[in-house]
């Protein structure tokens, strides 16, 4: 009777939705071992928390490694998935609690780079556009009617090999009779350009120039800019060193410009968050981060990644800004919308 008694009593426990027992006779959400198991799980997450809110704390001295974690920082937000799915299978509160933490951090850093910023198309005064056209792509005719259909009234080209010079030439003339190509670097614009020179970047070959477009609303000022590449090596890690450099000499030239408004169209070979940029970005507002929608990855084109392509403005304000379609680069198009201060 005894035992028919105990059978009956954990029978009508189970049905009645109470939690069931553990080995040792409690209900499991009270067992010690809930809380003892998946501490490695716990441990990783708080890890990729610690990465997350104290990055900028990652030294530099050795391969880069702060540079190269800030440029793919955002990517960090998919340990929290996997690790929510280890500490459902090991059924650990401690992991489960512990996930708060990099959850948080990720909301923090990146939540508002998911919400849709951008104003109404059409509500700017000024449309630019960005692209890298990549030297191997000779699909010149493609990469020009991404342009033009874009509506941009200021365009920035990198990448250009004196094959391709002509050929945009040619092709954008009708839609932007005003043009300014120093080195692999060319401007095109809807507005008259005047005091165009290149920009020192330290590369020994121009990279980078300077050009002020006569817009309706006054005098503007554009860098079109293409920094140095950045390998990541297993002997050396992030190699940026030159890139470093050049984003230092274009923060000064860009800081010490005469005009009030100022507009950086750009593959600056890194990210928003890497430091090794601040020389720029601490001076200019990103247009993605002011009024973009989401996160506005440009490269790779076939499976963006990251966003080392950039739209900066200093005394101009972003209202919306957006990623275009592929155009045979290896790199997306950006284009912004840009509203004149009164």
């Amino acid at each position: 009777m005894a035992q028919a008694s105990t059978t009956e009593a954990a029978t009508d426990g189970h049905a009645s939705g109470l939690p069931s027992p553990g080995p040792s006779g409690r209900p499991r959400w009270r067992d010690g071992r809930t809380w003892r198991r998946g501490r490695v799980v716990a441990a990783l997450a708080l890890l990729v928390s610690l990465v997350m809110a104290f990055h900028s704390g990652i030294p530099n001295d050795i391969g880069n490694l702060g540079s190269l974690t800030e440029t793919f920082l955002p990517w960090l937000g998919l340990a929290v998935p996997i690790l929510l799915l280890a500490a459902l299978l090991r059924r650990s509160a401690t992991a489960l609690v512990a996930l708060v933490l990099p959850a948080y951090a990720w909301v923090h850093l990146f939540g508002g780079l998911t919400l849709d910023k951008a104003e109404a198309r059409g509500s700017g005064d000024l449309t630019v556009l960005t692209h890298n056209v990549d030297a191997a792509n000779t699909d010149y005719d493609r990469t020009v009617r991404e342009v033009i259909a874009s509506g941009a009234d200021v365009v920035a080209l990198q990448e250009l090999t004196e094959a391709a010079v002509p050929e945009y030439g040619n092709g954008l003339a009708a839609s932007y009779p005003y043009r300014a190509v120093e080195g692999t670097v060319g401007l095109w614009s809807k507005y008259p350009l005047d005091d165009t020179d290149e920009v020192d970047i330290g590369l020994g070959w121009t990279r980078a120039l300077r050009s002020t477009a006569a817009t309706p609303e006054g005098p503007v000022a554009f860098y079109v800019a293409h920094l140095p590449s950045v390998r990541v090596k297993v002997d050396a890690g992030f190699t940026a060193d030159r890139r470093d450099r050049s984003a230092e000499l274009l923060g000064e030239a860009i800081v010490d410009d005469p005009v009030g408004q100022v507009v950086l169209l750009g593959d600056l070979n890194g990210t928003m968050n890497d430091r090794s940029l601040a020389p720029v970005t601490s001076q200019m507002r990103s247009a993605q981060g002011a009024a973009g929608d989401g996160f506005g990855f440009s490269w790779p084109s076939s499976f963006p990644v990251t966003r080392i392509d950039q739209i900066m403005t200093k005394g101009i304000d972003p209202v919306s800004s957006w990623v275009l379609e592929d155009s045979g680069s290896d790199h997306l198009p950006l284009a912004a919308e840009l509203r004149f201060r009164q």
